[in-house]
């Protein structure tokens, strides 16, 4: 199992998240759907190829193949939204912020799954990739849609603990093969 791989191969000065891996996907409160969608998209944007390599092909076979699609569309759409609308938020100039973005986002009209999921990923990697105001946005939506603030809290943790197994083992990587 991939996910076995993935947590045998963080240090043992790394234990805790070891522990929280196993525990963010293990046990986790969230729907398989929602899980292995809020995973996947994660790793997607945590840029780590190995991660991704390990945990791509379990949430595959967790995901239909609407919400894989669903899901990788996420990471994709926010990688360039978290971009854009994190640097008109930290711009001290507000004028930005009333320009018509100008960007294709047709995804977000019908994004072939359920709302709330599609939000939720979009949630999860905006926390990866910092951008606060796409977080306020996807939280707004998500309890908008009556989505519990510990489902919130859920993505959050698998994306901080995604992002952090991220870091650890490609610094190893590149350490090993100094």
């Amino acid at each position: 199992m991939a996910l076995a791989e993935l947590k045998s191969a963080i240090p043992d000065y790394a234990k805790d998240l070891r522990l929280n891996l196993g525990t963010v996907i293990g046990n986790s409160l969230l729907p398989t759907q929602a899980l292995w969608g809020t995973v996947l998209a994660c790793a997607i944007a945590s840029r780590s190829p190995l991660v991704l390599r390990e945990l791509e092909p379990e949430a595959r076979e967790n995901l239909k193949p609407e919400a894989y699609r669903a899901a990788k569309t996420a990471a994709a759409i926010m990688a360039m939204n978290n971009v854009f609308y994190r640097t008109r938020h930290l711009l001290s100039d507000p004028e930005y912020g009333s320009l018509r973005a100008g960007l294709r986002m047709n995804v977000l009209g019908d994004p072939g799954v359920d709302r709330a999921d599609f939000e939720l990923w979009a949630f999860a990697v905006s926390a990866v990739n910092a951008c606060g105001a796409c977080l306020d946005s996807h939280e707004h939506k998500l309890r908008e849609a009556g989505v519990s603030r510990e489902v919130v809290q859920e993505a959050t943790k698998i994306a901080a603990v995604l992002q952090a197994v991220a870091v650890t083992l490609d610094a190893e990587a590149v350490m090993a093969s100094s």
